[in-house]
C-alpha cells in the first residue's frame, strides 16, 4: 500500500512548472509534500500565476497504469532511492522503474555515443561493455540506436540500466522492442516521466544528466561535436564525474566530439585495460571530485514576507535571460544560500524566473 506522503510527493513532481530542484526546496521549507502542495497555489498566485497541483485521482490512475506494465515508483526518501543521486540538487524527485531495482544502488559506468555509429564502433562498444560488466561494473546508457544499443547488448548478462526520456509505456525507438523486453527481464529501465509522455527533443538533456549522475565515470565511444553524447560528457564534468573518450579519425565527424574531449582533458582510452586502470585509480582516491551541488539544500524558513519582497526586486534586477549559477547569484547579491532559495522558490512558482539543470537560474523576459 502506497503511503499518502509518497502519493503527495508524486503529485508534487507531476505538477506543471515544478521540477526536481523546486520539489526539494518545497520539501525543505514545508517538511512534508502535503503541506507543500497546500502552499503551491498561494505562492504562485502572489506573482500572478496560479499553479494547480495534480490531483490524487490522476496519480492513482498513473499507479494503476504502472502496475499494468510492471512498473513501480522510486520516490525521494525511499530506502531503495540511490544514495549517490542525493548529492545532486537536481536529482529526480520521482523515478519509475521496470526491472531489477537493486541495480540503481551502486554507481556504474556510463557508455554513450553516436546514433549513426560506425560498425566498428558498435562492435567495440559491445565488447567493452561485456568486459566491463564481467569485471563487476554495470553499464548505464540511453537505449538509443548505435552505441547505446551496443552497450546494453554487451552488458545484458552482467547488469545494465537504460534511462529513457519518455514514459515507460513508450518504446523509443520502436524497433528496440526486443531489447526493451530483455532489459525489463535482465536489467533496469528508468524514467522521470509519467506514463503517456512521448519522446521530445527538449526531454533528452534531462535524460543525459541522469545518465551522468548515475555513473562514477562516463565513456564516450563515438560522438559528433554537437550531440547528445557531448551534453552527457559536459554534465558529467560539471558534476565532478570523470569523462573517458575513445579517439577516432580526424576525417570522421562522428569522432570530432571524442577528439575534442581528449584535447580538453578527458581520459584517453585505447583499450579496455585503460578503462580498468582509470576505474581503479578512482577507487584509490579517498576524496573524489567535489560535485558542484550541495548535499543538502539550505532553506531559510524564518525570512519575513517583507524581506522576501525586497529581495525579489534585488534578484530580478541582477538576473538576465542568460542562466547564472545560484551560488554565483548569491555571492553577487551578498545573500545567504538559505535566503536566496526562499526567494527564488517564490519567483519560480510565480513564473518570473526559470530554473535550469546545473543549479542555474535565469529571468523570464516577456517580449
Amino acid at each position: 500500500m502506497i503511503s499518502q506522503e509518497r502519493i503527495d510527493r508524486i503529485r508534487l513532481s507531476r505538477t506543471p512548472h515544478i521540477g526536481p530542484v523546486t520539489c526539494q526546496l518545497l520539501l525543505a521549507r514545508y517538511k512534508t509534500a502535503s503541506s507543500a502542495i497546500d502552499a503551491v497555489a498561494e505562492l504562485s498566485a502572489r506573482g500572478g500565476r496560479r499553479i494547480t497541483p495534480v490531483s490524487k485521482q490522476v496519480i492513482q490512475q498513473e499507479i494503476e497504469q504502472n502496475a499494468k506494465i510492471g512498473a513501480s515508483f522510486i520516490v525521494w526518501g525511499d530506502p531503495d532511492y540511490a544514495s549517490h543521486l542525493t548529492q545532486f540538487s537536481d536529482a529526480p524527485f520521482v523515478l519509475t522503474a521496470i526491472g531489477h531495482i537493486h541495480l540503481i544502488q551502486k554507481q556504474g559506468i556510463g557508455m554513450v555515443g553516436a546514433r549513426n555509429a560506425s560498425i566498428n564502433a558498435c562492435k567495440l562498444a559491445q565488447a567493452y561493455a561485456r568486459q566491463i560488466g564481467e569485471a563487476g561494473h554495470k553499464i548505464i546508457s540511453g537505449l538509443a540506436r548505435g552505441i547505446d544499443k551496443a552497450s546494453h547488448e554487451g552488458s545484458l548478462a552482467t547488469g545494465t540500466i537504460a534511462v529513457l526520456a519518455n514514459g515507460l509505456d513508450t518504446i523509443y525507438p520502436a524497433n528496440h522492442e526486443a531489447l526493451f523486453r530483455q532489459l525489463a527481464e535482465q536489467g533496469l529501465i528508468l524514467s522521470e516521466r509519467a506514463i503517456g509522455t512521448k519522446p521530445s527533443p527538449r526531454l533528452f538533456p534531462a535524460r543525459n544528466r541522469l545518465i551522468a549522475s548515475l555513473s562514477r565515470a562516463v565513456l564516450i565511444v563515438e560522438a559528433a561535436r554537437n550531440s547528445g553524447s557531448m551534453i552527457t560528457a559536459r554534465e558529467a564534468a560539471d558534476r565532478g564525474i570523470d569523462v573517458m573518450a575513445i579517439p577516432g579519425s580526424p576525417l570522421d565527424p562522428r569522432s570530432a566530439g571524442c577528439n575534442q574531449l581528449i584535447k580538453d582533458g578527458a581520459y584517453l582510452v585505447q583499450s579496455v585495460d585503460d578503462i580498468f586502470r582509470h576505474i581503479e585509480s578512482l577507487r584509490n582516491v579517498h576524496t573524489p571530485n567535489t560535485p558542484i551541488y550541495r548535499p543538502e539544500i539550505e532553506m531559510d524558513t524564518d525570512i519575513s514576507a517583507e524581506q522576501i519582497e525586497q529581495l525579489k526586486v534585488k534578484l530580478l534586477d541582477c538576473l538576465a535571460h542568460d542562466p547564472i549559477s545560484v551560488d554565483e547569484l548569491a555571492r553577487f547579491c551578498h545573500v545567504s544560500a538559505g535566503m536566496i532559495n526562499a526567494v527564488l522558490l517564490e519567483l519560480e512558482l510565480s513564473g518570473a524566473v526559470q530554473r535550469h539543470f546545473g543549479n542555474k537560474i535565469s529571468r523570464v523576459i516577456n517580449i
